[in-house]
């Protein structure tokens, strides 16, 4: 049999230093006496697909005792790679999907950390895939499969991931490569030497079979307690008047709408919770909960100003700083892609002015005329930081607002409804507080997911509040599986509710 080429394939996202682990992987080949090429083809865009970099290495002594120079290829085929590199999780099934890791010869190196895709993250519910299926799918496919948390061991080590996935590499002992000539060739690169070999050798002892070390125990989290003496009395009242296996959630709603609005809008949230923990047939509070979760989330709907006040955070500038890896001396410019719309400057004004200009003619002209592009706001200059400051700062005024007025109609008819279902039935009522998640995000997210809402409780309607908890769970995952609601439509008339 004819000498083969040693086949491996990279998949990583941009930023994560792909190329640089590719361009390792072909100095060392050529710094030991192997004939090297590599190629890499780019993905659509950042989170809809990885960058693949491909290198083949061919022994140089071999190909002179075969009288010539080998024919590399320059993209993987689909049951024709020795090793497969993915950066993250769902990289690693991809490839399995393309056929690119087989059972019979390839070893597969991933990390374990997700990076969410756009259309996980644009799905109207829970759109993540599931890690634990696609761990077992890598696991059937691939020969050997080495995996850990690499972003982490690239965070504690002050590397990047490449770094880390060379060193799994070396420790997984697939190559014809002693750790001796990996560790040569991050040195021979010059650039961030010392955190690449601290990366390297953690990697290194982790593919070779090293335990992670265990996680030390989460200490119970401690009561809060407050200094504020208005805040400590509505944590006391939490401890007081509800159940202990709700309170966790209760907190956290009356953390919530104090950072949302004010102390006053937490007051109000605790008393609509106390009609619900009255309600008969929750005796395991199960209700309790789901409302406590689900009203908190409603109450702190995404408006105008809620929108500029989570983008002027510090703690934002903090993140993305942290995530851009900004090094001292270097400026960071952010810059916010807006497009308002009539309807949401109309829902920002007081509830009779936002009324008459969504009625008028003229006036409703003349803003669509200035509204119909859309602007970049650059948060981190002075000028788009305090514009957007000024807009956060409209929040004083929400409870005047023709949004506010609209979203605590249709809150008070929620808790109404699960009010007047809980008695006779408090599983159905504890899938009615649950179809709050159909209502969620701004802009046209928030549009479809309140269609879908008033869709799904008028089927509840017209079913004269007599419908099986099966059958609501139904609507509802339906509803949240496509956002056209074609799906939804199909379930109504599968049930006779359309």
């Amino acid at each position: 049999m004819r000498a083969q080429p040693i086949k491996i394939a990279i998949l990583a996202m941009g930023g994560e230093g792909g190329g640089v682990l590719a361009d390792w992987i072909v100095e060392m080949g050529e710094s030991n006496g192997y004939l090297a090429q590599t190629t890499s083809v780019p993905g659509v865009a950042q989170r809809t697909g990885a960058t693949i970099y491909y290198v083949e290495l061919y022994p140089e002594a071999q190909a002179e005792a075969d009288g010539g120079r080998p024919v590399l290829a320059l993209m993987p085929l689909p049951g024709d790679v020795d090793v497969v590199l993915a950066s993250e999780l769902m990289e690693a099934g991809r490839a399995v999907q393309r056929g690119l890791v087989t059972r019979d010869r390839t070893t597969l190196i991933a990390s374990t950390h997700r990076v969410y895709s756009i259309a996980e993250k644009s799905a109207l519910g829970d759109g993540r895939v599931d890690s634990s299926e696609l761990l077992k799918h890598a696991e059937r496919a691939a020969q050997r499969f080495i995996r850990f948390d690499m972003a982490q061991a690239a965070e504690a080590s002050g590397s990047v991931i490449s770094a880390v996935l060379f060193g799994a590499l070396a420790g997984a002992g697939v190559l014809p490569f002693g750790r001796a000539q990996f560790e040569a060739t991050i040195e021979r690169g010059g650039v961030g030497v010392k955190p690449s070999l601290r990366a390297f050798g953690a990697a290194f002892a982790r593919a070779q079979g090293a335990l992670e070390p265990e996680a030390a125990a989460v200490p119970e989290a401690a009561a809060p307690q407050p200094r504020h003496p208005a805040v400590r009395a509505l944590v006391e009242r939490v401890q007081r008047d509800f159940p202990a296996s709700a309170q966790h959630f209760l907190l956290e709603g009356v953390r919530r709408l104090i950072d949302y609005q004010d102390l006053d809008y937490a007051g109000l949230y605790l008393d609509r919770m106390a009609v619900v923990a009255a309600l008969p047939g929750d005796d395991e509070a199960r209700l309790l909960r789901e409302t406590a979760r689900h009203l908190a989330l409603w109450m702190s709907y995404e408006d105008t100003a809620r929108v500029a006040a989570l983008k002027t955070r510090s703690s934002r500038f903090d993140r993305v700083r942290g995530e851009a890896r900004v090094q001292d001396g270097q400026v960071l410019a952010i810059n916010e892609y807006m497009h308002p719309r009539l309807q949401e400057i109309c829902e920002t004004l007081p509830a009779g002015i936002g009324r008459w200009l969504m009625d008028s003619r003229l006036p409703r002209r003349v803003v669509e005329h200035f509204t119909q592009k859309g602007r970049v706001v650059q948060t981190s200059s002075l000028h788009g930081y305090l514009m957007l400051r000024t807009v956060a700062a409209c929040k004083r005024w929400r409870r005047s607002t023709l949004r506010y007025a609209e979203e605590n109609r249709r809150i008070e008819e929620w808790l109404a409804r699960i009010a007047e279902t809980a008695p006779h039935h408090p599983a159905l009522a504890v899938e009615v507080a649950q179809c709050q998640r159909l209502v969620k995000g701004y802009s046209d997210t928030h549009e479809r997911g309140l269609r879908n809402y008033d869709t799904v409780m008028a089927a509840v309607q017209r079913a004269g509040g007599v419908i099986a908890p099966a059958t609501l769970r139904e609507l509802r995952d339906a509803a949240l599986a496509d956002e056209h609601g074609h799906k939804l439509q199909a379930a109504l008339l599968r049930h006779a509710l359309a």
